[in-house]
């Protein structure tokens, strides 16, 4: 049996000490550490930024040769470092037309840690997550660098297989993984793409 939900957890109280915004923080220094994401000088797209504790920990690790671009459909709290916008990430050609104003063409690395709206049905939420998750895939397939890497949080649930099997299909490499972070009761796992030279 999953353990009850505990909103003030050891994983939130260490959070909140350490000064990040969302205990989600060491979900990805753990993926970091174990597949070395990050590192200085990278350019860095994370979709769905908010509430932005993923955004504090890389701006820290590319330094200030980095450039992070976060988006989000709500409006985020400044961290030093970083650009963001308020965009929805449905929206791809939106997303396009916001990067070229920027002039920015590739990413070294694209995060998602991003959940869908909860409707309290299982079906509905899961499916929700799986059409987020494709839409990072198909955004990461037009932005991310040869040999770059995404990461995409996904709600495991009756439609996962046959979105794996499409990624396993349309990338070079994919692994999954799950994180110490997450919570007991939580259905989520972490995808990992990288686009391989030679792929489309």
């Amino acid at each position: 049996m999953p353990k009850p939900y505990t909103p003030n957890d050891a994983w939130s109280r260490r959070a909140a000490k350490e000064g990040y915004r969302a205990r989600s923080v060491y979900k990805l220094m753990e993926l970091d550490e174990r597949f070395s994401l990050l590192k200085s000088g990278m350019t860095v797209l994370d979709l769905g930024c908010a509430p932005g504790s993923w955004m504090q920990y890389t701006v820290k690790r590319i330094g200030l040769t980095g450039h992070f671009i976060g988006m989000d459909v709500q409006e985020v709290k400044p961290v030093e470092g970083a650009t963001t916008f308020v965009q929805d990430i449905m929206d791809i050609q939106g997303v396009s037309t916001l990067l070229a104003k920027q002039n920015i063409h590739s990413f070294d690395l694209i995060l998602s840690d991003l959940a869908p709206s909860t409707s309290g049905v299982k079906d509905v939420d899961q499916w929700r997550s799986i059409e987020l998750s494709q839409a990072v895939a198909d955004i990461a397939e037009r932005f991310l660098k040869s040999d770059g890497i995404c990461v995409i949080k996904v709600l495991r649930g009756a439609d996962f297989d046959s979105f794996l099997k499409q990624l396993k299909h349309d990338w070079g490499s994919v692994r999954t993984t799950q994180v110490e972070a997450s919570r007991d009761r939580s259905k989520e796992i972490y995808v990992l793409l990288r686009k391989t030279k030679g792929r489309r």
